[in-house]
């Protein structure tokens, strides 16, 4: 869960940083996020979900 939000809030800050700097105006963020929305909703959310985290889970065992 603590790694979900963390990547919504990340992915929020990218999101206002791009609309603010003009390389994305409001209509196509706002249709990216109503896509990210209903995918998330969809059948293939779990699988993505699943993804990211095992994703983190390997970078989490990365040791310097």
């Amino acid at each position: 869960m603590a790694i979900s939000l963390s990547v919504v809030l990340l992915l929020a800050i990218v999101l206002v940083v791009l609309i603010r700097g003009g390389s994305l105006k409001a209509g196509p963020a706002v249709v990216a996020a109503l896509f990210g929305f209903f995918l998330a909703g969809s059948g293939i959310g779990p699988t993505i979900t699943n993804v990211l985290n095992e994703v983190a889970a390997s970078i989490s065992r990365i040791t310097f």
